[in-house]
């Protein structure tokens, strides 16, 4: 199995990027899929998921509003779309494929992950 992502880069503030992770090796249409990033001496965080129809899709609240996370199962390939681009979301993004996303009015988590990419970075310039 193996996933590749793509589509970092350097950008100015308020610009936009969209990364794409293209997973191979095994069919990934039944499972959830999503994007985590890691700063500079950070810990690894969510920043989006989706369900595997498409129909459900999870944000952290730093990016909501900004990102557009969304799939397209016949080429096992997860994509997130980031607009209005801050510094503060300079990381290393991952996708993630698998797992279980929990979300209530007060919880929103993603773990038990089955793969991970390699990463992407991502450089947001001030």
């Amino acid at each position: 199995v193996q996933l590749q992502a793509s589509g970092g880069g350097l950008v100015q503030t308020g610009g936009s990027l969209r990364l794409s992770c293209a997973a191979s090796g095994r069919t990934f249409s039944a499972y959830n899929m999503g994007w985590f990033r890691q700063a500079p001496g950070k810990e690894r965080e969510f920043v989006a998921a989706i369900s595997w129809t498409g129909a459900k899709t999870y944000y952290a609240d730093s990016v909501k509003g900004r990102f557009s996370i969304s799939r397209d199962n016949a080429k096992n390939t997860v994509y997130l779309q980031m607009n209005s681009l801050k510094p503060e979301d300079t990381a290393v993004y991952y996708c993630a494929v698998g797992g279980t996303v929990v979300s209530t009015t007060s919880v929103l988590n993603y773990y038990g992950i089955d793969y991970w990419g390699k990463g992407t970075q991502v450089t947001v310039s001030s």
